[in-house]
């Protein structure tokens, strides 16, 4: 029995989420409200201390952390398989999932600003600094803060899109021998990268996913859209209409 705390529009919670789809396994979903602050509830923190979407239980054992969950997966049900077969390979895979992880920051800048900070904007002082003290996350609460109180500014919105861009310069290259971002076949690597190409294409910088400016990011982006459990993941559209 596989159970996943998830959030639709988390980019972490559609990246397991397209893993369990590619590897065909039933799970019961649990969505989270983030904007009610149900990831920092006592219940929730109890499953993943830290705070954060998603959270899959397994046998009644919690796993956190999106990238540990999509190797745990492969893991524990190796057909079809998501990792390369080569040591260096996985050790490729593994660096690009850190190096995605790690620009986590600049999707915020563009997410929380249009159903997170609705919300929060709305909460007095008081009820900010309560909420506050319930997040373990420094970072997070600094997320939040800014989220309530200081919207971030164009030139910070410019400087993120500027980091998410050489995102696509990278891959760009890395597509180059095969058409996937390790080895000669899809991975985890892509599926790391899916929800950020998702908001860049949507949102973000739609202009640079051209033929013109990254041709393979986008040949890469049709496939990936064009595979059944992308459509299975429901990765919808970030803004509502």
């Amino acid at each position: 029995m596989m159970i996943l705390h998830h959030g639709w529009r988390s980019s972490a919670s559609r990246r397991v989420r397209l893993c369990l789809a590619e590897k065909g396994l039933a799970y019961e979903g649990h969505v989270v409200d983030m904007a009610a602050m149900e990831h920092h509830s006592p219940e929730y923190l109890r499953i993943n201390p830290l705070g954060v979407i998603p959270a899959l239980i397994h046998d009644d054992r919690p796993l956190h952390e999106s990238g540990t969950i999509c190797e745990y997966l492969d893991e524990a049900f190796p057909a079809p398989p998501l990792r390369p077969d080569a040591p260096y390979e996985r050790a490729e895979m593994r660096n690009w999932i850190r190096h995605i992880d790690g620009l986590i920051g600049n999707l915020i800048i563009f997410n929380w600003r249009h159903h997170l900070a609705k919300t929060a904007s709305q909460w007095s002082d008081q009820e900010l600094a309560e909420k506050l003290k319930n997040i373990p996350s420094k970072e997070r609460q600094e997320a939040w803060l800014r989220a309530a109180r200081k919207p971030y500014t164009e030139e910070e919105r410019d400087a993120a899109r500027a980091k998410l861009v050489v995102l696509l310069d990278k891959m760009e290259e890395a597509l180059k021998p095969s058409g996937w971002l390790v080895g000669k076949a899809y991975s985890i690597a892509d599926i790391a990268a899916a929800p950020f190409v998702k908001r860049i294409d949507e949102e973000i910088a739609p202009d640079e996913m051209t033929e013109k400016k990254h041709p393979r990011v986008a040949a890469w982006w049709t496939r990936l859209q064009a595979r059944p459990a992308y459509a299975q993941a429901n990765f919808g559209p970030f803004v509502d209409s």
